[in-house]
């Protein structure tokens, strides 16, 4: 620790203490001397190394100067401060509890106490210990803030709002409540309050990289993407080697469609953090939207490797096989996807599609009727799966998923067009002709499959007839 102190060239001095004062002690230290009796250049060197964060330096000087001063109340919070900044947190309690009992009506001290009991989760005894520095000093901005902080943690917005608008209200320069005004109109979504209220933070502090980035994100979020990638621009400015800045650019490039760029900024962000298995999914799922699927599909397994968890990267996996028609490969990657994430509808349709790709239709329809279960609601799985009943001969179950389809969405005009081909499997012409017209009335592209397939399921008068009646429509 001596030979720390003695090597620091660099340790400035304030106003009260001479630069003669601080060599003086420097040098007493290090020679062991035992007759230290400065207390105030021991509480200038401890503030000093606090404020510039070099906790384990400051912890040192700390208790040099409690040997001298040990019930030094202000000596024994700056100690526990000292502790909860180095993550010692029952040591920093136990402190703070000597302190109190020297001075019980401190409310600084009651809110760094406040504030290490939340650090270790002890919510209730928290509030109360921010409650009693209210009770001592009811415009206390530090006591409400850390109570917003709480409240924060405990997902409560609404309350962490209103606290930190009251501490506007005693002291609007406070440092940090702009920040936190923002990240609370953020979560209750309210993009342009927060997109204020961090434009205020940042106006106070410009060179605070987070407040720009977690503005970005908010623009980015709101589809503001040029004003997002600005802001993380500025970020990136004051701090480079800030990966989770390069990967939410990345985002917001290829929000806006620029993948050349998107692509830039992912392998940016891979260059600070090579193993971030969602960086890795990104940069696939660019190539994968470039139809670049081989080289995707390199991405997307390094992502894997990473998390064997990654449901989201073994369905964009999948989704590279199936468009190289390699269905095995792709069958495998959805339904594990499927096994890690079982509630997610997007996995079980691609199981349904990839097994009808591999002929698989039984499992098709399995899977579809799986979807449905899950989304009664969802108009094109019971389409999809009266088409596929249909294609396997099973008319009734065909037309009662089709109808079904037709009732929850009436404008779509797949669902009447495969119902027509159900009726005329059934000989159902009239029904046929009807469901036929209003799938071309809502959907026209539809003409040339249906003059395709008329052949095949009625004679050529009927054709004819039919066909006098579609051009009247």
């Amino acid at each position: 620790m001596y030979d720390d102190f003695e090597n620091n060239n660099e340790l400035p001095t304030n106003d009260q203490t001479s630069d003669d004062d601080i060599h003086r002690f420097k040098e007493m230290i290090s020679n062991g001397g035992k007759d230290i009796n400065n207390p105030e250049a021991l509480e200038e060197i401890v503030q000093f190394y606090f404020n510039h964060e070099v906790f384990d330096e400051a912890l040192y000087y700390v208790d040099r100067l409690l040997e001298f001063e040990p019930y030094n109340a202000d000596a024994l919070q700056r100690k526990g401060m000292i502790l909860n900044n180095l993550g010692h947190y029952d040591e920093a309690l136990e402190i703070f509890q000597k302190a109190l009992n020297l001075n019980p009506s401190d409310a600084e001290l009651y809110v760094n106490y406040g504030i290490t009991l939340d650090n270790v989760n002890r919510i209730d005894e928290a509030m109360d210990a921010f409650n009693h520095a209210l009770e001592l000093d009811p415009l206390n901005s530090d006591a409400l803030f850390h109570k917003g902080v709480t409240y924060e943690k405990l997902n409560n917005y609404e309350e962490a709002l209103r606290i930190f608008k009251a501490v506007i209200q005693i002291d609007p320069e406070h440092p940090d409540v702009w920040y936190e005004l923002g990240y609370c109109y953020d979560y209750l979504n309210k993009p342009e309050e927060s997109i204020h209220c961090y434009d205020e933070y940042i106006e106070r502090d410009p060179f605070n990289y987070q407040a720009w980035y977690n503005k970005g994100i908010v623009l980015n979020r709101n589809g503001h993407y040029s004003e997002a990638i600005q802001s993380y621009e500025f970020a990136l400015a004051i701090k480079e080697d800030f990966p989770a800045c390069w990967y939410n650019m990345g985002n917001a490039y290829a929000n806006a469609g620029d993948f050349t760029k998107a692509l830039e900024c992912y392998f940016k962000a891979l260059k600070y953090d090579p193993n971030d298995p969602d960086t890795l999914h990104n940069v696939a799922n660019v190539l994968e939207q470039q139809e670049q699927y081989s080289e995707a599909i390199t991405y997307y397994t390094k992502a894997i490797i990473l998390d064997a968890t990654y449901a989201e990267a073994y369905y964009g996996r999948g989704c590279c096989y199936d468009a190289l028609q390699q269905y095995e490969e792709a069958a495998k990657d959805f339904h594990k996807a499927v096994e890690l994430d079982p509630d997610n509808s997007e996995y079980w349709y691609a199981c349904a599609d990839v097994e009808y790709n591999r002929g698989n239709i039984e499992a098709s329809i399995t899977h579809y009727k799986k979807i449905i279960e899950m989304e009664p609601y969802n108009y094109e799985a019971w389409y999809d799966l009266g088409d596929t009943l249909l294609e396997v001969g099973l008319y009734e179950e065909a037309r009662e998923a089709l109808e079904q389809s037709i009732h929850i969405e009436p404008e779509f005009g797949p669902s009447y067009f495969s119902l027509g081909k159900v009726f005329f499997s059934l000989r159902m012409y009239r029904e046929a002709i009807k469901a036929f017209s209003t799938a071309l009335k809502l959907s026209p592209d539809l003409k040339e499959d249906l003059l395709y397939l008329i052949p095949k399921f009625i004679s050529w008068k009927i054709v004819k007839n039919f066909s006098t009646k579609t051009k009247s429509m």
